[in-house]
């Protein structure tokens, strides 16, 4: 995702660069050496900036049709670093010294009042449009946004495998808006240090002790970028520390002109070569594509390169294909378009519970928000700067604090809503789960009162092992387990295998209560109960901690020697190497050997077969079409697509006596699954069910157990 660049602009037509001083200033013992004034209306910057925005545009439609379009964010950093840089450069050789506090005053005028309106806007629509499921977070991130934190927020959330599905908020791509509010935090104070130590040091010596200062920042924030991708790409991409470099390297870009410019008969090359670089990285890269780091090289050298080259002296230049007309309106409403899309993305996802714009949808969105933009600016944006609106200090600062107290009360206003969604109440008359599948006086997938979990806390409606930190995560290779039940019990059962033997562990703690079992859980992120060594989804790396893992949970097993141990595993799981006809017979086989090392133990091993997938994002399907839900469902054919490779690997001779429980006519009715039952929401996401409806299952699992043995 990118930002528009946040620049002064207070001149003719599609003037690029800050307003000029409204006469000379008088000459004073400080004042620096006039310069030939630099060419100030610099078109093919905002026929760049258009680059940049549709870039974000297209890749934010459907990531399908430009994989690597994040990098306009890259190519904005770079335009917003060489402008601003300009921008204190002309002060200080205009007026001898650099004012922070006009520098400030400039930026709330051009940032605040189209952001501002776009996240109150924003607000209102979510709490409109959005699922309730959606608001928490957008209500966190609108404060988040109005305060330019988001980034930090953003970083700050870890990859979290429960929360896989999890869609994005409507304000998420204003974190690099939030970068570049905390670079413009320090960087003018470099060159404040440098207008005052100029007429002490002389131009020549000032400008290379200006330029070592700026190629320092460089070279730090860059190796930041890499080491930082590398250990924590999601951090990395969203910190201002390894984001730095790129908005410095436009401000290199500005110091260097400052005094030397590009060879005439070099210009035509140098910005036909930029502009493909950035379009190159835009269609070559993607979502593997390890970014920012080095990767980020390739565009942000190309943005450099096109500005450097500017409109060129041949006729059919990148510099005057930049500025054609076209080509700068969408720069004029570069800033507003980036601000609009992205909301407008995410409320018609949400609105129609899906997770990619058909091309028509695609379409309607992208000509809404270039509307929407071409309005902020003629009603909003033209006026302020024309008006000389905000333009002191304290007017600056009133429209500031006023701003950030208008979203904090619409976040305020979508916590209140979301409070009255959280509060139902589990109600054992009313909330009946599986108990509905045999009463014939109703439809056991129809909604007669709010569901339980609510819609609002289903998502995070989790086994008690998660709160108790008894959930191997991917990186761990030796077993922690949980313990539940009495000690001194006479039977000690276990529980094995990935998130799907997790979900299992509520109604297994309800059979091991009732029955005085002592119950160990063995349970990892992702880690099928099998030999075969696996990839961890979406991904093609062989995951070495799961086999380790699972070698060291039946040795721990041996030691333990529980009577029985129960087993699940998602069907899905993925052998590493293995095409996918044949993935299921290789992960039999691999579950096969662990469970012969188990029962040569004397262990006796009961398989629990896999439950239904359903549709992503069920919650908020649910929370969309109440009371009606029948959207919601999933035919049975796909949801229990193929066999599950526990059947297999207990059918075909594999193994001695393994036991299998087949629960799912508790979830699926006739041809179809639904995502609610008796009242009570089956799934949390797309493949796990809520604990609520696993603890209701307690009393038929415990029925099937029996019969099973």
């Amino acid at each position: 995702m990118g930002t528009a660049p946040a620049c002064d602009r207070r001149l003719e037509r599609y003037l690029v660069s800050v307003d000029a001083p409204a006469s000379p200033p008088v000459p004073t013992a400080r004042a620096l050496p006039r310069r030939p004034a630099p060419r100030r209306f610099l078109p093919e910057v905002q026929g760049l900036r258009a680059v940049a925005v549709l870039l974000v545009l297209v890749y934010h439609l459907n990531a399908a049709y430009l994989p690597g379009g994040y990098v306009g964010v890259d190519v904005f950093f770079v335009i917003s670093g060489f402008l601003i840089t300009s921008l204190l450069l002309r002060e200080a050789r205009s007026h001898g010294r650099i004012s922070i506090g006009r520098f400030y005053v400039r930026r709330v005028r051009r940032i605040l009042p189209a952001a501002t309106l776009v996240l109150a806007a924003t607000a209102v629509a979510a709490v409109v449009l959005l699922p309730s499921t959606r608001l928490e977070q957008t209500a966190v991130e609108l404060v988040a946004s109005a305060a330019y934190v988001e980034n930090f927020v953003l970083a700050g959330q870890t990859v979290d495998y429960l929360a896989a599905e999890e869609a994005p908020s409507p304000v998420q791509h204003f974190w690099s808006l939030a970068v570049e509010e905390q670079f413009y935090l320090v960087w003018p104070l470099l060159f404040l240090g440098w207008a005052a130590l100029r007429p002490r040091l002389g131009a020549g010596r000032a400008a290379a002790a200006l330029g070592g200062a700026v190629v320092a920042v460089i070279a730090a924030s860059f190796t930041c970028s890499v080491l930082m991708t590398a250990a924590d790409p999601t951090a990395a991409y969203y910190l201002p520390f390894t984001r730095m470099w790129e908005l410095a390297v436009g401000g290199l870009l500005a110091v260097v002109l400052n005094r030397w410019s590009v060879p005439d008969r070099l210009r035509g090359a140098l910005g036909w070569a930029g502009l493909t670089a950035v379009v190159t990285a835009a269609v070559c890269y993607g979502e593997h594509t390890a970014f920012p780091g080095h990767t980020a090289a390739l565009p942000v050298l190309g943005a450099a390169a096109v500005i450097a080259a500017g409109e060129g002296t041949g006729r059919y230049s990148a510099g005057r294909l930049l500025s054609t007309g076209p080509a700068r309106f969408v720069g004029d409403i570069s800033y507003a378009l980036y601000l609009w899309h992205w909301p407008i993305i995410v409320i018609t996802l949400g609105m129609s519970n899906t997770t990619e714009l058909s091309p028509l949808a695609a379409t309607l969105v992208a000509a809404l928000s270039l509307l929407l933009a071409w309005a902020t600016k003629i009603v909003l944006e033209d006026p302020v700067r024309e008006r000389g609106l905000l333009n002191t200090g304290r007017s600056a600062l009133a429209f500031a604090l006023s701003g950030v107290l208008v979203v904090a009360g619409a976040g305020w206003g979508l916590q209140a809503h979301v409070q009255q969604v959280r509060a139902t109440e589990f109600d054992p008359e009313v909330h009946v789960g599986p108990q509905a599948l045999d009463a014939f006086e109703a439809e056991p997938d129809e909604l007669t009162a709010p569901p339980y979990p609510s819609v609002l806390t289903a998502e995070d409606d989790l086994p008690d092992l998660y709160d108790d930190g008894c959930q191997s995560t991917e990186a761990d290779t030796y077993p922690s387990p949980c313990v539940y039940g009495p000690a001194d019990a006479e039977t000690a059962v276990a529980i094995v295998g990935d998130s799907h033997a997790a979900h299992w562990s509520p109604a297994l703690q309800e059979v091991a209560d009732e029955r005085g079992w002592r119950l160990y859980t063995f349970t990892k992120s992702s880690c099928a109960f099998t030999a075969t060594l696996l990839v961890r989804p979406g991904e093609d790396e062989p995951y070495t901690q799961c086999q380790e893992w699972n070698t060291n949970v039946v040795a721990e097993l041996h030691k333990l020697d529980p009577q029985i141990v129960f087993t699940s595993s998602r069907a899905q799981a993925r052998p590493y190497g293995v095409d996918e006809d044949s993935a299921r017979e290789e992960l039999a086989e691999g579950m096969a050997l662990l469970w012969n090392r188990l029962e040569e133990a004397g262990i006796t091993v009961v398989a629990l077969r896999d439950t239904p997938t359903t549709r992503s994002r069920v919650v908020e399907c649910v929370d969309l079409h109440s009371p009606d839900v029948d959207p919601c469902t999933r035919e049975r054919d796909t949801a229990l697509r193929g066999e599950d490779p526990q059947v297999i690997a207990a059918e075909e001779g594999r193994v001695g006596d393994v036991h299998i429980v087949d629960m799912n006519d508790r979830f699926c009715l006739d041809n179809n699954c639904p995502a609610v039952i008796g009242n009570v929401i089956v799934y949390r996401d797309s493949h796990h069910i809520t604990a609520t409806y696993s603890r209701l299952l307690s009393e038929d699992l415990g029925e099937r157990i029996d019969a099973a043995l």
